[in-house]
């Protein structure tokens, strides 16, 4: 983390990096919440008066009568929206993890569709400039993990478009799993991948518009010319389902918010040779593999940990790990939401895997440490190491996070 940076860039900052639209009015606090995109459109786009638009975004970049804002935006002759940028998974969602839809036209709109999934730096910035756009907006809804890739989609784009000169907008969405905290292993930058660029936790606890200004200020060479729209209404207390918001899949994996409560912690099974219950209709809450029995559950509801309860379970994944084949395994029942640490729950998840399964296993390429950030955990659980000791190895690094997080919160 560049801390020693800010003293640099506070200049700067004031100047271009942080110029967002006004704040909301004591009237506007008190209605119900309403996305940064539902301003930029009240206030006409005044925010794109005169600009040449491309947009990053995906199928959850929509209305609360669930429109695409792509096709409203094109629609609405006082925005000039030339280009949409894609990223993992694509602009409409046709594809897979790991995968994107490549360059096309999009049939609804006629509008030019440019792939920017694991592409970054120069690279990235001449695809900018080739669109010809001057403006690049930013809507995707996050989850709130680290290893969700769309954070780093929003860092590759930022840094891409101050390499080409362009302005940068962000409008924000909530936080589906509440800005209450950040939890879990911070990065080290040794272990940087697209699963993690910079050493932030692995629960975040942040809007995009907040991930953006940290990015900007903490970790980018050099600051974009960036605008956040921000929401009015939102508590950071808030878990989705108070928003009044429809939920889009942001991935094919990700179908309810109850996937993203629980997936910055069981997301680490990735890591090993167990199924995260890809496949089946509740991904990242049914986990399991062949050989596994109702052990499991029995040893990680010992532990009495707070806001949830484990259920035996056994399921037949229609693709991914165990394709086709009924495997043992535990779901997991969250029934305290406020009190439920999803990262905690994790790793008492491996940890107790890895003691009752003789065929528990790693993934040979050590993904659980790009997933971590750190050999920290890994390390950890193979010598035997309980839940509460592998969290104390993250104490004082996710601390540190904490104190800087703490100076990009923008609610309350």
């Amino acid at each position: 983390m560049r801390l020693s940076r800010r003293a640099l860039l506070a200049a700067t900052t004031a100047a271009t990096a942080f110029s967002s639209a006004p704040p909301a009015s004591a009237a506007e606090r008190h209605r119900p919440l309403r996305t940064g995109f539902e301003r930029l459109a009240a206030d006409g786009y005044a925010l794109l008066e005169g600009r040449r638009v491309g947009i990053v975004t995906n199928p959850t970049g929509i209305t609360r009568d669930a429109r695409h804002i792509v096709d409203v935006m094109h629609a609405d002759d006082r925005v000039n929206l030339i280009a949409v940028f894609g990223p993992e998974h694509g602009f409409r969602g046709t594809a897979q993890a790991g995968g994107s839809e490549g360059r096309y036209d999009d049939p609804a709109t006629g509008l030019p569709v440019y792939d920017t999934y694991l592409k970054s730096g120069r690279p990235l910035a001449d695809i900018f400039t080739a669109s010809g756009v001057d403006t690049v907006v930013f809507d995707i809804q996050d989850v709130g993990a680290r290893f969700y890739t769309y954070i780093w989609t929003l860092y590759d784009c930022m840094e891409a478009a101050q390499l080409a000169g362009k302005r940068f907008v962000v409008l924000d969405r909530p936080n589906p799993v509440t800005g209450r905290a950040a939890q879990g292993p911070v990065l080290h930058k040794e272990f940087a991948t697209f699963v993690g660029r910079q050493p932030i936790s692995q629960a975040h606890g942040m809007t995009v518009a907040e991930l953006a200004r940290l990015f900007n200020r903490e970790f980018l060479t050099a600051p974009v010319d960036l605008e956040t729209v921000l929401m009015t209404g939102w508590k950071r207390s808030e878990f989705y389902d108070t928003s009044g918001l429809p939920w889009v899949p942001p991935s094919p994996n990700m179908p309810t918010p109850d996937t993203a409560l629980v997936y910055s912690g069981t997301c680490l099974f990735e890591g090993t040779n167990l199924s995260e219950g890809r496949g089946t209709t509740r991904p990242f809450e049914l986990l399991g593999a062949e050989g596994v029995d109702g052990r499991w559950a029995a040893a990680v509801g010992e532990l009495a940990l707070p806001g949830v309860h484990f259920r035996e379970a056994y399921f037949a994944p229609t693709f991914s790990k165990f394709q086709g084949k009924t495997i043992g395994g535990v779901q997991i029942h969250v029934h305290d939401r406020a009190a439920y640490d999803p990262v905690r729950t994790g790793i008492a998840l491996l940890v107790t895997a890895k003691r009752v399964w003789s065929g528990f296993a790693w993934r040979s390429d050590n993904w659980i440490d790009k997933l971590t950030g750190s050999t920290q955990v890994r390390t950890a659980i193979d010598a035997g190491a309980g839940p509460d000791e592998v969290v104390a190895g993250w104490r004082e690094e996710l601390a540190a996070f904490r104190a800087t997080r703490r100076e990009y919160l923008l609610y309350r």
